[in-house]
């Protein structure tokens, strides 16, 4: 695998243009596969798609991607079982048990993975098809979902969950009757799924909000979406041009989509400025201690909190991040203190003591927001970083090192 090498302390100006949602995306995709023939515009070159696309063509799906759009021909697809080999490649991998039982009434797919930040459980995704008729069976890593028939259901989700309101989104949409989701996820994500989905015909009402209402219908066809701008992705680069930027543009940005963490930003006196849709940032010599929770959206993104950790550091002052979403998300804190944090975990919650000067080191990547968190930490860093186990950045930031060498940043590839 390939490391990523880093040279810090350099002004990153210019613009930078954000791709098409991971996080949306990565349910796009096997919710396209209800309707014989979709597309799917802005589709962001990440590695989660590519592992998606590996699993569509397993399943006899035809595609062509050019220029960032991709045209699926379902006609041809086949149900077979979702082996390890395919599944484990990504969590979202999971996202074809709604919908393949949607257009199949069965699914059979070994236990998806994904990166190693908690146990995310799936026992509300599988509850939920047990509401709407589905026997679920768990023999082994094996999972086989039947149905002889789909029908809406009532469904109370316990916490408001992005993956089961998917989910339960993509097998109620073809279900007999009503299935209204109540606690659901109101992420933008969500909402250009249901945009997707209502393209096809489907009647889904609710978008925003945490309760949905499905009215099944007979079938689906048709269908084109848009991938909205990533929201994570943008706050990251944001990040650098507060950290490193003069006049550092960020392009193409849905700011309503990030307005808890402008709030932060806000707090801490950072210099930005909105204009349109793009955000202009710049490097400011002092900033203010901050204390963050992480929460559902609307609240501050649990993606977010491992970037902005790095942020912390150059703070006059002592902040706390309280990490309420994942159990397992402070791996990124090791790493920072090795190249010179003073970062304490305890529990859910760490200790960030700033200003503290960063020197270039060997850092591993632990998951995906982590490794985001070392690239800002390495381009604020004294010397040369090396970032090992880049697979994790690579499943969700597009072209990460072309954008930011074209900002004046210097980072490259090298092979292991």
């Amino acid at each position: 695998m390939d490391k990523i090498k880093v040279i810090g302390k350099q002004i990153l100006s210019g613009k930078i243009y954000i791709s098409g949602s991971k996080n949306s995306v990565v349910s796009l995709l096997p919710a396209a596969i209800l309707s014989d023939e979709t597309i799917i515009e802005k589709v962001p070159h990440i590695s989660d798609v590519d592992n998606l696309e590996e699993i569509l063509r397993y399943l006899g799906v035809k595609f062509s991607l050019e220029s960032g759009t991709i045209h699926i021909d379902s006609t041809s697809m086949i149900n077979k079982p979702i082996t390890l080999e395919y599944s484990s490649k990504l969590r979202a991998s999971y996202y074809f048990m709604g919908a393949m039982l949607s257009k199949f009434k069965k699914i059979e797919i070994s236990f998806p993975g994904g990166c190693n930040i908690g146990k995310r459980s799936f026992d509300f995704h599988l509850k939920g098809f047990e509401k709407l008729g589905a026997k679920v069976i768990i023999k082994d890593n094996l999972y086989t979902i039947v149905a002889d028939e789909l029908k809406g259901a009532e469904i109370n989700l316990p916490f408001p969950s992005v993956g089961a309101t998917v989910n339960i989104l993509l097998a109620s949409v073809k279900a007999l009757g009503k299935t209204v989701i109540n606690n659901a996820a109101s992420e933008p994500e969500i909402g250009n799924l249901i945009d997707f989905l209502n393209s096809m015909g489907a009647k889904i009402k609710g978008k925003d909000t945490s309760k949905l209402e499905i009215e099944g219908v007979d079938r689906l066809s048709g269908g084109k979406i848009k991938v909205i701008p990533d929201r994570i992705e943008a706050g990251t680069y944001i990040l650098a041009g507060i950290m490193n930027g003069c006049n550092l543009e960020i392009c193409d940005v849905r700011p309503d989509h990030l307005k808890s963490f402008f709030d932060v930003l806000d707090e801490m006196g950072a210099d930005y400025k909105i204009v349109g849709d793009k955000v202009v940032t710049n490097k400011v010599s002092h900033l203010k201690p901050v204390n963050i929770v992480t929460q559902v959206y609307p609240g501050f993104a649990t993606d977010l909190q491992q970037p902005i950790t790095t942020l912390l550091l150059q703070c006059d002052g002592i902040s706390t991040v309280k990490e309420t979403i994942y159990e397992n998300r402070f791996q990124n804190t090791k790493y920072l203190n090795e190249m010179g944090a003073n970062i304490e975990v305890e529990g859910d919650t760490i200790t960030v003591y700033g200003p503290t000067f960063l020197k270039g080191k060997l850092v591993r990547t632990s998951d995906l927001r982590a490794g985001a968190a070392l690239v800002l930490a390495a381009l604020s860093a004294e010397g040369e970083t090396t970032i090992t186990d880049i697979k994790h950045l690579l499943r969700g930031y597009s072209d990460l090192i072309k954008k930011l060498t074209n900002v004046g940043a210097k980072i490259w590839l090298e092979d292991e």
